[in-house]
């Protein structure tokens, strides 16, 4: 009977959506989100941003954060929210001041065409992982990890998503975007109805969760801060959404996203410290053994709102691929909407591949974060003239030091604290100033010593452009 009630809400949920989502006529619809020349309004993008970032695995994170930490893992958790902030203001200057009309253009015009492939490459990368982390986490609800059930929710939940993703691109988004935020709000408050009555001390006994030590989830809550001053860069889900209003409202959405999602994530996290606290275990995440504490109705409630959540996601994702592969680095004469849907099959496909390999799902947050760490410097000093070679070394930085953290091939004496990601803090910390260095050295350099008329004339303009200001 549970398994019916579940394959019925996602066949229902998905089917309406595709009833609501508009058919784009144009690129403009489609790549945009322009519905007859007009842009989405501040709070249509602040909706949707929202949404698009309250993944099915950021809430099921959450949640196990919340049962392992207390209030202190969800809080962590929500520091990953900074990164509107942080994309918010950055773009808005990139915009305003540097006149530039994408990240992409930005790149291409300071770093070069090379730049702009390694750039290009690492969020194509970042939109795959999107697919296979959020899918991940509806599987669990339909059977165990790993057995047929798990995998034909899995594939019939991502074809579902494609359908009606194919339909109307990035204007499908944006739509579909308010809808399933109303659901989940609803489905939130209606969880935290069901678990808060059950704790003696009501509320308070959430807020006093956990202990603010480094060892119970302190690591991870500066590990974000960190991390959010580049992760968002290589987020096109999140970026692509800055240019597609003025940019004065695309701050505002911004800058008003970041309390919003910080607060859904740490409301959601109650889910696993009411796990925690009445002694719950499972083998599974914290949502799904919690929800079968309650019973059927609770268990259809969880299941729905990760399925509002990873396809709000899952539809921004494709959305972004297109947009990527055939505007962004494709020839301009042959933008389409046709090859726009091409490109949604190619990462919905593709991206479907690494659950084969069993992943877990916070590797895809923690990992890539490090990764990227190398675009701070080139995103928040984006008003120094830098040469080619600060991208390279600023990049290629953070690169290794992902790679070593993922092969654990660094000294261990580097790491002075205790805890769960205790080593990932302090590579993205080092790594982080390494980072900049690499990005600084190649233009002190060429500021002192300009080696040709170039470099002369970029110099010059650098100057003016510093007097202006």
């Amino acid at each position: 009977m549970q398994n019916l009630l579940q394959w019925s809400l996602i066949l229902a949920s998905s089917l309406l959506l595709l009833w609501i989502a508009p058919w784009a006529k144009d690129k403009a619809a489609f790549f945009q989100a322009k519905q007859q020349g007009k842009a989405p309004q501040t709070w249509a993008l602040l909706g949707s941003l929202v949404i698009s970032w309250l993944f099915a695995k950021s809430i099921t994170n959450a949640a196990n954060l919340g049962y392992s930490y207390g209030l202190v893992g969800g809080v962590a958790y929500a520091a990953y929210y900074l990164s509107f902030a942080v994309a918010g203001l950055v773009i808005y200057r990139l915009r305003t001041v540097g006149g530039f009309g994408s990240l992409h253009h930005y790149l291409n015009d300071r770093f070069g065409r090379s730049a702009l492939w390694i750039f290009s490459a690492l969020i194509a990368l970042r939109l795959f992982q999107e697919v296979w982390s959020n899918t991940l986490v509806i599987g669990s609800y339909f059977g165990d990890k790993w057995s047929f059930e798990f995998y034909a929710a899995i594939l019939v939940f991502t074809a579902l998503t494609l359908w009606y993703s194919l339909k109307g691109g990035m204007s499908s988004s944006i739509l579909t975007d308010l809808i399933q935020l109303a659901f989940f709000g609803v489905l939130l408050i209606i969880i935290l109805a069901l678990i808060l009555p059950k704790s003696a001390g009501g509320i308070s006994t959430y807020l006093n969760s956990g202990e603010w030590t480094m060892a119970q989830g302190g690591n991870l809550l500066l590990l974000a801060i960190i991390q959010s001053l580049s992760y968002p860069f290589h987020d096109p889900v999140l970026t692509d959404r800055a240019f597609l209003s003025d940019p004065k409202s695309s701050r505002k959405a911004f800058m008003w996203a970041t309390p919003i999602g910080g607060l859904g994530i740490i409301l959601f996290s109650f889910v696993g410290i009411y796990g925690q606290q009445q002694g719950l275990t499972g083998a599974s995440d914290a949502p799904v053994f919690v929800a079968e504490s309650f019973g059927l109705l609770m268990m259809l409630i969880m299941n729905f709102i990760m399925v509002t959540s990873a396809a709000s996601t899952l539809d921004s994702t494709f959305a972004s691929f297109a947009k990527l592969t055939v505007v962004d680095m494709g020839n301009p004469r042959k933008v389409s909407v046709s090859r726009g849907r091409i490109a949604m099959v190619v990462v919905a496909l593709v991206g479907s591949l690494p659950i084969l390999l069993q992943p877990e799902i916070i590797t895809a947050t923690t990992l890539s974060g490090t990764m990227v760490m190398g675009l701070a410097p080139v995103f928040l000093l984006w008003w120094l003239k830098a040469p080619p070679l600060s991208f390279y070394l600023s990049v290629g930085i953070g690169l290794l030091l992902g790679i070593l953290l993922l092969l654990e091939l660094y000294p261990e004496s580097f790491v002075f604290n205790e805890g769960k990601y205790a080593a990932d803090l302090v590579m993205n910390a080092i790594g982080l100033v390494l980072c900049f260095l690499g990005f600084l050295l190649p233009y002190w350099w060429t500021s002192v010593f300009p080696s040709s008329a170039r470099e002369k004339q970029q110099l010059a303009t650098h100057q003016n452009f510093l007097q202006a200001k």
